[in-house]
């Protein structure tokens, strides 16, 4: 029985595995998945993970629960050795290890990418996984609850300044949700007022969704700045030491939460340590049917897909094209990349990735969106409305489907839950001083 080994448990690794486990008969192969977390994140539920709209479990599929005949490895995979089909993987806890296989699949996925900015490493949050947007909440949350004991002032001024780096779909996303949460606050707090919220936008290009045309990526900028925030376009953030931001623009001010959404990089394992083939940009090089290689040079029981695959557009416009990373694909991806699989095993032919996009929809807060497909553009509730159709739609399994069902309902009836539960991410607090001073977010002690 051959070994199917799967690196990374993401959009592509999940979807992979989970329909390799329908389609392979009794004895035909056996999977294993390698991933340092015990869950797939549906990264779209991240923006409303934020605003408290979707509990953070929620956003995670556990991949034990779901990937019931697969063998799970936590840990991450520094290195492939396809000549000798080999990986090297680093557990949680212990020395390093290897695991052979027959047959390698590698989604191991792209990572946030950093930029060499005074003070991001220290004071900015990504928002990649459900604990950095579980982290982005608490401490907008904190910063409510500090600001309201404060006379108003520089340090006040400061808690309630958020800023976002980054205008793609992410950092769009994230940033209206945040902003839509923010403005509901200020009616808890009769100490705060509205106009005291600072919420900047930091992009370097002269427009932000770069997925949307000209017309409705204004109309977005216009929307958001109606609501209180300011949107920098052209403008580079140059430092962010001790969370005095400064742009490229001239402009400085004081911000209590930093995150960071610049995009995506190549994967260092991919890009640094395989002996498969990596084009320029450290992307894996994979055929239009997921094989790993070229048409003229193919890489035998290699697989790959997903953000760290340079996938060919059959459907672009243009040759040459490679998908964009987004979860469209790399769900679409890990399904084609199971059934090709499976062909192979048994001898017949694999099918080329051809995937027409099905437009372009982004919540912009409680009750705004925008969608767009072609020249079809709808703006505002209908658009927030198809936002959360769709996802509740595309979230795997049916488990996570009614849970977050049911939590729209409960907040629909009840509101959004204003508790920050920061100080989870420093326990030890209370039992070290005794509960006579328990200090969150930032403040903390590193204990």
């Amino acid at each position: 029985m051959r070994t199917i080994l799967v690196v990374g448990g993401g959009y592509a690794g999940f979807y992979t595995a989970w329909k390799l486990e329908k389609k392979l008969r009794r004895g035909e192969a056996r999977v294993i998945v390698v991933d340092p977390r015990p869950y797939m994140t549906y990264q779209p539920f991240l923006p409303e993970v934020v605003a408290g709209s979707v509990e953070a479990r929620h956003a995670a599929v556990s991949l034990r629960r779901h990937l019931r005949k697969t063998r799970l490895i936590t840990g991450a995979v520094t290195r492939i050795d396809h000549a000798n089909r080999t990986v090297t993987v680093r557990p949680p806890v212990g020395a390093e290890f290897a695991v052979d296989y027959d047959i390698i699949v590698v989604t191991a996925g792209a990572v946030t990418r950093q930029l060499a900015v005074p003070g991001i490493a220290e004071r900015a949050i990504g928002m990649k996984h459900v604990e950095e947007a579980v982290a982005i909440r608490d401490r907008l949350l904190t910063a409510f609850d500090q600001a309201s004991t404060l006379s108003p002032g520089p340090e006040r001024q400061r808690l309630l300044t958020v800023t976002f780096v980054g205008g793609g779909f992410s950092g769009v996303e994230g940033f209206g949700e945040l902003l839509a949460l923010a403005t509901a606050l200020i009616r808890r707090y009769p100490e705060l007022r509205a106009d005291e919220l600072r919420f900047h936008l930091v992009e370097a290009r002269d427009r932000i969704l770069p997925e949307v045309t000209d017309k409705p990526g204004e109309w977005v900028v216009r929307s958001l700045e109606k609501r209180g925030a300011r949107v920098h376009l052209n403008a580079q953030l140059l430092d962010a030491t001790d969370g005095h931001v400064v742009l490229s623009t001239g402009e400085e001010f004081d911000s209590e939460l930093i995150v960071w959404t610049v995009g995506n990089a190549a994967n260092p394992m991919v890009h640094n340590h395989t002996d498969l083939p990596i084009d320029s940009r450290g992307m894996l090089v994979v055929r239009a049917d997921l094989r790993v290689g070229t048409d003229d040079a193919p890489v035998e029981d290699a697989w790959g897909a997903g953000d760290d695959a340079a996938v060919p557009d059959l459907a672009a416009p243009h040759a040459g094209a490679a998908t964009v990373p987004n979860a469209q694909h790399a769900v679409r991806q890990g399904k084609l990349l199971a059934n090709n699989l499976v062909a192979t095993l048994r001898g017949r032919k694999t099918r080329p990735y051809v995937h027409h996009s099905l437009g372009t929809v982004a919540t912009l807060g409680l009750g705004r969106g925008i969608f767009q497909y072609h020249r079809l553009v709808i703006k505002g509730l209908p658009a927030w409305v198809m936002h959360r159709g769709y996802h509740v739609l595309a979230v795997p399994t049916w488990e996570r489907k009614v849970r977050v069902l049911a939590v729209w309902a409960t907040a629909a009836l009840f509101g959004r839950d204003i508790v920050s539960l920061a100080s989870v991410q420093h326990p030890r607090d209370a039992f070290v001083t005794g509960g006579d001073l328990v200090l969150s977010g930032a403040d903390a002690p590193r204990s």
